[in-house]
């Protein structure tokens, strides 16, 4: 479990193709290199991982295909930066909202507006995933709990808004026209919606 807080950004070393699956060796940032142990989890751009070997200056990940095609991972080469956030301990402060690194697809970045104090990027949402994103909800956007902005469009566009100091930690500051970020949309929101749903749906076709 993470809670969208990211601690830093890591930096690709290697990125070895193995079978079906690939493995990313990643250098921690300084906020994440408390002791690691093998089997515990680490979100790369918001997705659940388990550190294989290495150690925090050389944290080494296996990938699989499916992980690969369904993420920004995929793309990830050696001298990239990525959002790192070690999983979240009981005695941690839940500054953002629960994540649990399962990505649930991905948004392309339409927009930027850089003001003195901001950041707004407009993002474009795939279809499936539009109902449960918000206005003023919460979406992991790489790793990063954020707030949506004032509206959500029909087709899925949305806004949100970064601070300097989201825009200093993380790598949503460097995002060009086009990229893709990985969506994790909020829990309760999804289970709400899909349940509201599965109810609409049973009454009309009993009023049918």
């Amino acid at each position: 479990m993470f809670t969208g807080i990211v601690q830093g950004r890591g930096k690709v070393l290697s990125v070895t193709p193995e079978g079906r699956r690939v493995r990313m060796v990643v250098a921690l940032p300084e906020r994440s290199q408390a002791p690691i142990e093998v089997g515990a989890s680490v979100a790369l751009a918001g997705v659940c991982l388990t550190f294989v070997e290495g150690t925090t200056d050389a944290a080494a990940f296996d990938i699989i295909d499916e992980t690969l095609r369904l993420t920004t991972l995929g793309g990830l080469g050696p001298g990239d930066d990525v959002n790192v956030e070690r999983a979240a301990r009981m005695s941690d402060e839940i500054g953002g909202h629960l994540l649990s690194g399962h990505i649930c697809g991905t948004a392309r970045l339409m927009a930027r507006d850089a003001g003195d104090t901001h950041l707004t990027l407009t993002l474009q949402l795939a279809a499936e995933l539009v109902p449960y994103v918000l206005p003023k909800g919460y979406v992991g956007l790489d790793g990063c709990s954020l707030t949506v902005g004032e509206s959500v469009s029909d087709d899925g566009a949305f806004t949100v808004h970064l601070i300097p100091e989201t825009l200093r930690v993380t790598t949503l500051g460097d995002l060009r026209i086009g990229d893709r970020l990985n969506v994790e949309v909020d829990a309760m929101t999804r289970a709400v919606v899909d349940t509201v749903e599965r109810v609409m749906t049973r009454r009309r076709s009993q009023d049918a």
